[in-house]
């Protein structure tokens, strides 16, 4: 008899969580990113945002949450009702990184959220001023035998540092790295010659690129970005193994019905599908990138493996 009861109750619970997908979302769903706005994770949140407004004429809403190195915003996520509601707008770097960079988390980064959808993958790219005495990886490489060069990043552990701790693994330089408070004050620092070069993110230089303020050197994925096909990549000069393109997707807070992601999954591969949001994300030097959570998940263990070896190597970490 406890057995049938067992049944019945799976199987109505089953059923509910289904017609709940169904009708999903039934009032305003929250993106939260973790991030200050103007980075790539905002922005390419606001593209889907948008589609996904139109889509379920329902208000789909960016709330940033910034600080400390976005757990911050993910906390807040991953204490949130497990309803399908509110969402979080993840990348790599705070995802995957900062678990081996932080002693202490207030949050479990793959047993607090349930992966819902990647959204997009995006290379780095290395800039240097126009004044800059190399134009190519391999002028960069000869230079730095001969003289110190330095590379700004947006902090100790950041993306931006750990390509270059890669970088210099990969070429056999000793490029110093010098942190600062934010991408932003790093970039200030480019442009006025304090500093010989940054990795970072190619939405956020796209548009310096294009007017010549910025030189681009090489970008970080293995292969070229279909927005920025002129710019080489690291690997074209010489260093085959070299390839990183830091993917960008949603989660949402861990025991969030099945059904739920399920639509959620769905309805977001149907927005990555469209020629619109194609166009879109490109323009921001980013790709769609489709995945089904099981796929996401699996990506994201792989990874957090993968860069606590590069923070390892870089020394880095913050209380």
């Amino acid at each position: 008899m406890q057995k049938l009861i067992f049944i019945f109750f799976t199987l109505t619970v089953g059923c509910f969580n289904l017609l709940y997908a169904q009708d999903f979302p039934l009032k305003p769903v929250k993106i939260v990113v973790p991030q200050t706005p103007g980075g790539a994770s905002d922005a390419l949140a606001r593209i889907v945002a948008q589609k996904l407004n139109e889509k379920w004429q329902q208000p789909v809403v960016i709330e940033n949450r910034a600080g400390a190195g976005g757990n911050v915003g993910m906390e807040f996520v991953a204490q949130s009702p497990a309803d399908g509601y509110t969402l979080l707008m993840s990348y790599v770097g705070s995802h995957a990184i900062n678990a081996s960079l932080y002693k202490k988390l207030p949050f479990d980064p793959e047993r607090d959220f349930a992966p819902v959808a990647t959204l997009a993958t995006l290379p780095f790219v290395l800039v240097t001023s126009q004044d800059a005495h190399f134009k190519t990886i391999q002028e960069l490489t000869d230079l730095a035998k001969q003289k110190p060069l330095t590379f700004g990043s947006a902090g100790n552990g950041s993306v931006n540092h750990l390509l270059g701790v890669m970088f210099n693994a990969a070429a056999g330089t000793k490029l110093e790295h010098i942190p600062y408070k934010g991408a932003a004050p790093a970039m200030q620092d480019l442009m006025s010659g304090q500093i010989n070069m940054v990795f970072t993110s190619l939405p956020s230089v796209a548009g310096s690129i294009k007017s010549g303020t910025l030189r681009p050197i090489a970008v970080t994925s293995a292969q070229r970005s279909s927005s920025f096909p002129n710019i080489p990549t690291i690997s074209e000069a010489g260093f085959k193994d070299f390839d990183v393109s830091p993917w960008f997707g949603l989660f949402a807070p861990a025991k969030t019905p099945s059904s739920i992601v399920k639509k959620l999954n769905h309805d977001i591969e149907e927005i990555l599908k469209n020629k619109e949001i194609i166009e879109k994300f490109n323009a921001q030097g980013a790709d769609p990138f489709i995945t089904q959570p099981s796929e996401f998940a699996n990506i994201l263990r792989k990874d957090i493996i993968k860069w606590r070896e590069v923070v390892k190597a870089s020394g880095a970490q913050i209380d």
